[in-house]
């Protein structure tokens, strides 16, 4: 009897859960055995059922993707992670890889390639696009501290400086400087520019 790799899905749109869970369960030597409509969810599934391989998007509520695969490195070191997602952005696959993801998928590839995935992942082996690993690594590192990356997210949303101060914990002064870091290292003219040229590099 084939023992099969246990696999939790996170993907917060049900249609789409619903499909990579069964396509997964299609396989003979896979089983899903846990689904989950967010991060916080998925961290849940994860420590209760103690999967091989956790499948996961980016962007979700509660916690992201790449939150959570950081979660499953620091906790959970047995559960290898594969990211699956719409975002072929470097800086994105950079900081799945600093999480410790081991896979990098986009969601318009092959089915097949996503169980193949789950496979190579399971036996400890990396999961990239060629390209987009190429790509990543010639686009240069990730120039935002992570608080930086926080304020700017906000701001980019449309948050000001008092309600990103009152969220965070902050005084207004200390968001004005983390935000004036930020648009600096970016070389951008105002914080919704800034937001904007790290979303399209995948730095938030």
């Amino acid at each position: 009897m084939i023992k099969k790799i246990r696999v939790v899905v996170a993907e917060d749109q049900a249609t789409i859960l619903g499909a990579l869970a069964a396509l997964l369960d299609m396989e003979n030597d896979i089983e899903v055995v846990a689904r989950a409509a967010n991060g916080r969810e998925a961290l849940k599934a994860v420590a209760k059922e103690l999967p091989d391989v956790l499948v996961t998007d980016i962007e979700m509520p509660e916690m992201t993707g790449l939150t959570l695969a950081g979660e499953i490195h620091e906790h959970f070191p047995k559960t290898r992670v594969v990211i699956l997602t719409t975002f072929a952005r470097p800086g994105y696959l950079r900081r799945a890889m600093d999480a410790g993801a081991l896979g990098y998928l986009l969601k318009d590839r092959p089915a097949a390639e996503l169980s193949e995935a789950v496979r190579r992942a399971h036996r400890g082996l990396r999961v990239v696009d060629p390209e987009l690993a190429a790509e990543a690594w010639s686009s240069g590192a990730d120039p935002l501290s992570e608080r930086e990356r926080q304020i700017l997210w906000r701001a980019g949303e449309g948050k000001s400086s008092s309600e990103i101060a009152t969220e965070l914990h902050l005084s207004e002064g200390t968001i004005r400087n983390y935000l004036s870091e930020a648009i600096s290292k970016l070389g951008a003219t105002n914080r919704i520019e800034a937001a904007r040229m790290a979303r399209a590099k995948g730095w938030l």
